[in-house]
């Protein structure tokens, strides 16, 4: 394991770095044409698997929740692994097909703060599933939906009808007890003659009664998936939602904003517990906002949350109802010297994850990512650069707003490699394991080794420390030191890593485009 902090080999799977992976292009969903222009509703703005692997979601800026299934597993019936244990030759990558989508959120006004609150989806998290239903909560800046999503069964059934032929037949012998003239009118729509309601007994009907009329009889099921909004939890956050975060109970998942994270539990949407708040008795004094959040993956009791100044802090809750203490500080200062007008702004930290044993966890703020063992709050034990080479360019992104972009992070599911976003539609993909080089960018297009970095520098020790700081991904081909090929304006800001194998999923603009290792 990787008690020196010397960006090893998470997993101790073998002494040996694992070879860089060699990417290809698997599927794309909603590819615009040449020259097709996005519309502002359709970009995506959040992907998530859920932990099996078998079922992806993303929204979007219009609100709309699209949901996909795997489907290379259904010619055999069953999972990856039980295959491989009857012999069966698996060698297809994931395959996803399009299932259902469905309206989550639509735009609202606060009349009380006159605020205008957008549809669009900023997260997306999947539930428990039970009974063959899928569950998941999505949430926009103010209010979060707990949907399910399940096959229902429609009966077809046949229409009460009579033949043509002997329709006119029908008619007559229902009109003949109609009086003719006016209708009467009473109050409350009351009508003096009967007939108007009913038979009356001089209606007389064939011997052996009418052939034409027929019974309504089912004639077939048809099959469709319903999205229904099972709970709704609103009014909670006075601040713009960044995060949720399922816990690992299966029962409670937290909720968060700049400045309050809150408690809730799946069953009670119209109560929820406040545990962090960061909010100063005078807004002056504010200096720092929460700016993501996540539950532990295997301990129900702790959760991290990252904040603007590039911090992040592990709480207990057993500690207290309200933490307002951490128990650990993962934080890594710049040196005085090297302070500027954008040490703050580009420390702020846009994303955590947990690995999936909960043993490390993955920070990206602009220009690094930073993989910190939570047993070690000294350092990082590994830090990847990935924009470095915009360093020169920061008055220029600071004009046009781009330095307040926010990027995604993910791991791969055995924690060997992580990944994340960048400008251009291009992402990065980095391996950590013990004497790993691997740093590959890719651009998200069908040729996605199009843009391939070789392995950069080996990682280089700091001799004056303790631990071991790996620091990659600095070198980026086809870019001068200026940075000036990258395109600002497409950016590939949300994406996500299969659980169980090497499959990405990731965004950019309206257009999802997977790939596989």
């Amino acid at each position: 394991m990787m008690n020196r902090g010397d960006g090893g080999d998470v997993a101790a799977a073998s002494s040996g770095a694992p070879l860089p992976l060699e990417w290809k292009f698997s599927q794309v969903f909603g590819e615009r044409a040449t020259g097709e222009e996005v519309q502002e509703v359709d970009i995506i703005s959040a992907i998530e698997f859920d932990k099996s692997g078998d079922h992806l979601a993303t929204g979007d800026r219009g609100g709309r929740v699209v949901l996909f299934d795997r489907t290379d597993m259904k010619e055999h019936g069953g999972n990856r692994k039980g295959l491989e244990k009857k012999d069966y030759a698996v060698s297809r990558h994931p395959e996803f097909h399009y299932k259902t989508e469905f309206q989550s959120h639509e735009p609202e006004f606060d009349y009380l703060k006159s605020l205008e609150i957008e549809e669009k989806i900023n997260k997306i998290r999947w539930c428990q599933t039970a009974n063959n239903a899928l569950f998941l909560l999505s949430t926009n800046d103010k209010t979060i939906k707990f949907w399910k999503v399940q096959e229902k069964k429609v009966k077809k059934i046949s229409e009460m009808n009579v033949e043509p032929s002997i329709s006119a037949g029908n008619g007559s012998i229902a009109s003949s007890s109609v009086s003719p003239g006016p209708k009467q009118n009473l109050a409350n729509g009351g009508c003096p003659d009967r007939s108007y309601n009913s038979l009356t007994k001089e209606t007389s009907f064939p011997p052996g009664g009418i052939s034409s009329l027929k019974l309504s009889v089912v004639t077939s099921f048809e099959t469709n998936l319903v999205a229904r909004c099972r709970r709704l939890y609103a009014h909670a956050h006075d601040y713009h939602i960044n995060s949720i975060s399922n816990n690992s109970d299966g029962e409670t998942f937290i909720s968060a904003d700049d400045l309050r994270i809150n408690l809730w539990n799946l069953e009670i949407s119209n109560q929820s517990f406040n545990i962090v708040d960061v909010k100063p008795a005078n807004m002056e004094d504010l200096t720092e906002v929460i700016t993501s959040a996540e539950f532990h993956p295997t301990h129900c009791n702790m959760l991290a949350y990252s904040s603007s100044k590039g911090s992040i802090r592990l709480v207990d809750l057993r500690q207290s109802a309200l933490v307002d203490s951490h128990s650990k500080l993962f934080e890594e200062l710049e040196s005085a010297g090297s302070r500027s007008f954008f040490t703050e702004i580009i420390a702020s930290i846009s994303d955590i994850k947990f690995a999936k044993d909960g043993r490390y966890l993955l920070s990206r703020d602009y220009m690094t990512l930073k993989l910190w063992d939570i047993n070690m709050d000294s350092r990082p034990v590994a830090t990847f650069e990935v924009h470095e080479h915009l360093r020169p360019k920061l008055c220029d992104l600071y004009e046009n707003d781009s330095i307040f972009d926010k990027f995604e992070c993910c791991l791969s599911g055995d924690g060997l490699r992580v990944a994340t976003g960048s400008y251009s539609n291009l992402f990065r993909v980095f391996g950590h394991a013990a004497g790993s080089t691997e740093a590959t960018t890719l651009e998200a297009s069908k040729n996605p080794m199009r843009q391939v970095q070789t392995p950069s520098r080996p990682s280089r020790s700091l001799s004056s420390s303790i631990a071991r700081v790996v620091r990659r991904g600095a070198e980026s081909p086809g870019v001068d030191a200026n940075g000036n090929s990258f395109d600002f304006t497409t950016k590939l800001l949300h994406m996500a890593w299969h659980p169980t194998e090497n499959s990405i999923a990731c965004a950019a603009a309206n257009s999802l485009y997977m790939y596989y290792a």
